[in-house]
């Protein structure tokens, strides 16, 4: 019936998206012309050259393990930006690579920096990253507070995992949306802290 197909429809559209935010999947990261300055690359990679880039909000917060955090306690580091929940299986997937990735480049000038949201529990956040092993530091984000602080297409609350590159200045170099290989990760960290810390001859 015409009244029943209408009533069927926002329930199946709800439904789909439920299921699209429970699966931690949402790999679109077409950039171009969001004003952003990140454009989309190969691999769904986007990513901005020096002279291109906006500054990152100065995301702050608890961390999982009690201590306050601010990005720009970080300011002179290239920061690698994880979001993640959980209750996430590409999060899951991903953080080991992410783990070795934050002992390799730690001594580097290099800090890891995630970002936990929809754990509306903080004891599961914890039990992730102790049972994979993760030692970097998360802000606990549970309604996504600090993430819808970033401009429209650079974080997204639909798209975890997500990780971002900030450069030494605290300004936006590479994001890629959806769970990823270290090797695709660490493609995106290469390039910035090889670049020349500014004031550099």
């Amino acid at each position: 019936m015409p009244g029943t197909e209408r009533a069927r429809a926002p329930l199946a559209a709800a439904a789909a998206a439920l299921l699209l935010t429970l699966a931690g999947c949402s790999a679109s990261g077409s950039s171009s012309g969001d004003g952003t300055g990140l454009v989309a690359g190969e691999g769904g990679v986007s990513t901005a050259g020096p002279g291109h880039r906006e500054e990152a909000p100065d995301i702050s917060g608890t961390t999982l393990d009690g201590k306050q955090v601010k990005l720009s306690d970080y300011r002179g580091k290239v920061v690698v930006l994880n979001l993640w929940g959980s209750w996430c299986s590409a999060c899951r997937t991903e953080a080991p690579g992410l783990q070795e990735l934050w002992q390799k480049y730690r001594d580097q000038g290099v800090q890891f920096l995630g970002i936990n949201t929809r754990d509306n529990d903080p004891a599961n956040a914890v039990a992730f990253e102790r049972n994979k092993g993760v030692t970097f530091p998360s802000i606990y984000d549970p309604d996504g507070t600090q993430i819808l602080r970033f401009p429209k297409g650079n974080l997204s609350p639909q798209a975890i995992p997500s990780t971002m590159v900030i450069d030494r200045d605290g300004r936006m170099a590479a994001r890629v949306f959806g769970g990823r290989s270290s090797d695709a990760i660490d493609s995106m960290i290469r390039p910035v802290v090889a670049e020349q810390p500014a004031g550099t001859p």
